[in-house]
């Protein structure tokens, strides 16, 4: 059975208007697997770095005697990032797991961002006005929380 290409995913139209070629290419369904997979290389990843991290903090700290009775925060330059580059270089542990940190929640952003450019490929400027308001909302809270 041959699909309409004005169609949607869902057989629904949009709007009455021609499609592209490449929107034809790149449908709902097509779109979905890709943020998937995105969201899934984005955790694992971020998941590996944060273990790698975890493993040189050990290996580093193991004849450390642990004192619960006093909190010691990460350092405050941890959250620079050109202090957290220059740890990452030198191969500090507690900068490694930060960076894994940091690729969990880089992770649904560059998800949103995808999105904006899948909705773009497909000309759905519905769409793309919200995953813009939705991304503009994910980094504003990102700077103002900080």
């Amino acid at each position: 059975m041959d699909r309409d290409p004005t169609l949607s995913a869902n057989g629904s139209s949009r709007g009455g208007e021609e499609l592209s070629p490449h929107a034809v290419a790149f449908d709902d369904a097509r779109m979905e697997v890709i943020m998937g997979r995105l969201l899934q290389v984005g955790v694992l990843l971020s998941a590996s770095v944060v273990l790698v991290g975890g493993v040189m903090y050990l290996a580093a700290h193991a004849a450390t005697r642990a004192s619960y009775r006093v909190f010691t925060a990460n350092p405050i330059q941890l959250r620079h990032p050109a202090a957290l580059l220059r740890g990452i270089a030198r191969g500090d542990a507690s900068a490694i797991v930060e960076l894994g940190i940091l690729l969990l929640v880089a992770t649904p952003i560059c998800r949103v961002v995808f999105a904006v450019i899948a909705f773009a490929i497909q000309r759905d400027r519905l769409y793309v006005t919200i995953s813009l308001t939705v991304l503009a909302v994910l980094l504003l809270g990102m700077v103002r929380g900080s």
